[in-house]
């Protein structure tokens, strides 16, 4: 199984979500779909941003 089927959708629904709010929060234009135009220093400023926001919200729910 590859791991785009295995995904819930709702699940991938809610991670598209949270992409696009990310790469608005860092200033990158993401539309729908396929973005292999984005340089390799958007698309981890991208990912850098979800993870800074996964951490947050881990570190504030365990107090």
């Amino acid at each position: 199984m590859n791991s785009k089927s295995s995904m819930v959708p709702e699940a991938k629904e809610a991670m598209n979500r949270f992409k696009m709010e990310s790469a608005s929060e860092v200033g990158v234009n993401l539309k729908q779909g396929y973005n292999g135009d984005l340089t390799s220093r958007q698309a981890g400023s991208i990912g850098g941003q979800m993870v800074k926001k996964m951490i947050e919200s881990y570190e504030k729910n365990m107090k």
